[in-house]
């Protein structure tokens, strides 16, 4: 029991810190992607942190596989380079032995996988999808980001509010700046309209339903750049036109459904994902036999000296799953057939690795 609990701290301690450093960089860089999309205005940024949280779970699915990896990797390399290993054999502790205490202290992960992958992922992916689209309903004065100009209507259109405040439930643009670009009846040249108001606020048309961006107190300017005759008039209230939401017609994706709704269905797409769920949590026995025989360094050699080829074998093992779930989609090949000879295949080259090349040794 000393051995196990020394084993499978040697093996956390260093998958803990490859899991908080991966994990933190992919949060970093997706934050910032959505950062970028709340700038231009195609969200708000009060959702930022909640998306985040319900991709979380998403992200550990695929770090933790290779964090565990990497963990075994570099925490037996190091007791194999110093020596540590061959106390262990001194002991009576067999490689045999040792793999299995090694699938014992990571089968718990396997669970942990498993609740992440069959339930917890799709859950948030799915609030994920129902955030992303109620985006799609709100106004540019809901997306408006106090301080900058912004473009609206496929850039048409530029607004900016010096500053935001709250009146009731709506949102008040103040000192609010408009100007939109529309084609001259004429001769074809782009006429401008701007509006400079102390404020503008959002109103609907109670018969109608239609919205409006109500702007109170400024002044209006209309005509062609470049030419002399600009209208300017001013004005106590001006009602602007807001577009209709874009409807987007929901696609479900099979990455967001529920595992039961996947159990019952026999559309391959369906039993693609099924299998690549099964398949994340299949990864952690199958990369832990793996693991253990290619740990195995002289002490000369460190404990880094296997990391390379160990991450190469880990890409094409996850590349191969991927190809495999692309073609069970699309019914190039058959269900029965499935992910499953790709876990067959490196399930081999573990036990190669555990058995083949000991006796190649002796």
């Amino acid at each position: 029991m000393i051995i196990f609990r020394y084993l499978a701290r040697q093996i956390f301690q260093v998958m803990a810190a490859v899991t908080v450093i991966m994990l933190v960089l992919a949060m970093i860089t997706r934050f910032l992607q959505y950062l970028g999309q709340a700038v231009e205005g195609e969200i708000t940024s009060d959702i930022l942190l909640l998306l985040m949280a319900y991709r979380l779970p998403e992200f550990l699915l695929v770090i933790l596989p290779f964090s565990l990896f990497l963990g075994i990797l570099l925490a037996y390399g190091r007791m194999y380079a110093e020596n540590e290993m061959t106390v262990l054999s001194a002991c009576g502790i067999s490689h045999k032995r040792l793999v299995l205490m090694t699938l014992l202290c990571t089968s718990f992960l396997a669970f942990i996988l498993g609740a992440l992958s069959l339930q917890v992922a799709p859950w948030g992916l799915r609030n994920t999808e129902q955030l992303m689209e109620s985006q799609d309903e709100l106004t540019e004065l809901d997306l408006i980001v106090a301080g900058q100009f912004q473009d609206f209507a496929d850039g048409l259109r530029t607004t900016y509010a010096e500053s935001i405040s709250n009146v009731g439930d709506d949102r008040q643009l103040n000192n609010t700046f408009v100007a939109w670009r529309r084609p001259d009846s004429g001769e074809g040249d782009v006429g401008l309209r701007i509006i400079v108001a102390e404020s503008a606020r959002p109103v609907i048309d109670e018969a109608s339903g239609r919205r409006f961006m109500l702007l109170e107190s400024g002044y209006l300017y209309d005509g062609v750049p470049g030419q002399a005759d600009y209208l300017v008039s001013q004005f106590t209230e001006q009602a602007l036109l807001l577009p209709e939401p874009t409807r987007i017609e929901t696609v479900v994706r099979e990455k967001s459904l529920p595992t039961r709704q996947l159990l019952n269905s026999p559309l391959p797409e369906y039993q693609a994902e099924l299998q690549w769920r099964i398949s994340t949590i299949l990864l952690i026995p199958v990369l832990t036999l793996i693991a253990v025989p290619l740990s195995r360094v002289a002490p000369r050699q460190g404990r880094f000296s296997r990391l390379v080829p160990a991450t190469l074998l880990y890409a094409v093992y996850y590349v191969l799953l991927q190809l495999g779930m692309s073609m069970l989609a699309e019914g190039t090949i058959p269900l029965a057939l499935g992910l499953w000879w790709v876990h067959a295949v490196f399930i081999a080259l573990g036990l190669y690795l555990l058995f083949g090349r000991r006796e190649a040794h002796t």
